[in-house]
């Protein structure tokens, strides 16, 4: 009986000790994450239970009691590697360990798509997020508002804790927009156009919707410009959209220029109170570097390439205008016949 029970004994400290310090857990794949809300190290280990991360949760309890892992444990989001042993896994939530998510900003044209978007990638839920980016009060700490919000973002991969609150996430953002300003001399450029860089940002924001190609994007950067030098209507079609709120429309047609929005640009001179978008940073250093054209108008090509027809007289530009609207009215008449 004797050596039954120290068989029993040294299967379970062989048992415990590879549990312990060889490998916890059993998931597939290489990596598994889970997040941690300060519902007790119970919930947590059910939760690792069920992730297949630990192999037993009464192991896990009783280490954690030993190794004093409560009362350091924050809440946050963990990654875990394949084969990562009990004990190295509680010393990774004892010393607060946590991964680091990835916040990928590409375009976002409203305060609403940038609350989900953060939303998405953090703990903070989408109202608390829309709530704090539309109150001034809160933004007053970031010298800036609701209207300018977004020229605070430069889109590109941002790595963040996944705990991350919102005022810590909004001063990243903007000392590191403060940081992209400041180099390459695009502060002394904007000046040098006449424009501020939030100015700058929103004409940017402009362009970016306009056009995909760099090549165009340039000279309807320069277009843009000759029409403010001028005190003409900057007419932008993007900005059309942005005061429907509908970013879907393909066509623009005259029942939507009576807009009253200020950022309606065909019924408001000059540039729309704040940006439209989030341009992309190779977009702001087009429109600060555009070059000097006479050109005033633009068109998109009949041949729906994406490439537009610039103009420095209207005849001319009428002329491109024509082609463009004849094509276009001929591919809806097709796609019509084809629906029916």
């Amino acid at each position: 009986m004797k050596k039954i029970f120290y068989l029993l004994l040294l299967m379970v400290a062989v048992y415990t000790c590879y549990n312990v310090l060889v490998k916890t857990t059993h998931f597939y794949g290489e990596k598994s994450s889970f997040v941690y809300n300060k519902t007790g190290l119970s919930d947590l280990a059910d939760t690792l239970l069920a992730k297949k991360i630990i192999l037993d949760k009464p192991s896990f309890l009783i280490l954690a009691k030993l190794l004093s892992v409560e009362e350091k444990l924050k809440t946050g989001k963990f990654f875990v590697s394949k084969k990562t042993s009990l004990l190295s896994l509680l010393r990774m939530l004892r010393n607060n360990q946590q991964a680091k998510v990835k916040f990928i900003l590409n375009r976002v044209r409203t305060r609403g798509e940038l609350a989900k978007l953060i939303a998405t990638t953090f703990e903070t839920d989408s109202a608390t997020c829309a709530t704090y980016l539309n109150s001034n009060d809160s933004l007053v700490k970031f010298q800036t508002d609701t209207t300018q919000l977004l020229t605070l973002f430069i889109p590109n991969t941002y790595e963040f804790y996944w705990s991350t609150t919102m005022a810590k996430f909004l001063q990243k953002m903007k000392s590191t927009a403060d940081q992209f300003w400041s180099n390459n001399n695009r502060i002394q450029k904007a000046k040098a156009l006449g424009l501020t860089k939030n100015e700058v940002y929103t004409l940017a924001s402009i362009v970016d919707e306009e056009t995909n190609f760099d090549s165009d994007k340039k000279i309807i950067a320069s277009v843009y410009q000759n029409r403010l030098k001028k005190s003409m209507p900057l007419q932008a079609c993007p900005t059309i959209k942005y005061a429907m709120q509908d970013f879907t429309l393909t066509r623009i047609y005259d029942k939507y220029l009576s807009n009253p929005s200020p950022y309606n640009t065909y019924r408001h001179k000059g540039l729309p109170p704040g940006p439209i978008g989030t341009p992309s940073s190779k977009t702001i250093d087009l429109v600060l570097e555009a070059p000097s054209t006479d050109y005033i108008y633009f068109v998109a090509k009949a041949d729906f390439s994406g490439y537009h027809h610039f103009s420095s007289n209207y005849e001319e530009h009428m002329k491109f205008a024509k082609e463009y609207q004849h094509k276009l009215d001929e591919y809806q008449e097709k796609k019509k016949q084809k629906a029916q």
